[in-house]
């Protein structure tokens, strides 16, 4: 649980760039936002997509994963996939 005064970028470096890192390492990894109405959990995950500061964690991993992709020596190969579900109000 982070405080309310938490920035967007210290709960990705905090909670969720390790997850990505060993996903680079090719590890399985699993990111869960799970509370109560109104908590903040869209934001943190998703956040401001077009401010960098607003970021969430999504927009953050998303963004660390094809860095690492571009960066990777050229006889590296990726293969990239990410799974998105969200369910409000017992809806998926």
């Amino acid at each position: 649980v982070f405080p309310p005064s938490s920035t967007q970028e210290m709960v990705w470096e905090l909670s969720a760039k390790h997850i990505v890192d060993s996903v680079l390492e090719g590890y399985n990894g699993t990111i869960f936002a799970y509370g109560q109405t109104g908590t903040g959990k869209t934001f943190t995950m998703e956040g401001v997509v077009d401010d960098e500061k607003l970021r969430g964690i999504m927009p953050h991993a998303f963004h660390h994963i094809m860095e690492a992709v571009e960066g990777a020596a050229s006889n590296t190969e990726f293969l990239v996939r990410v799974s998105f579900l969200e369910i409000y109000n017992d809806q998926v």
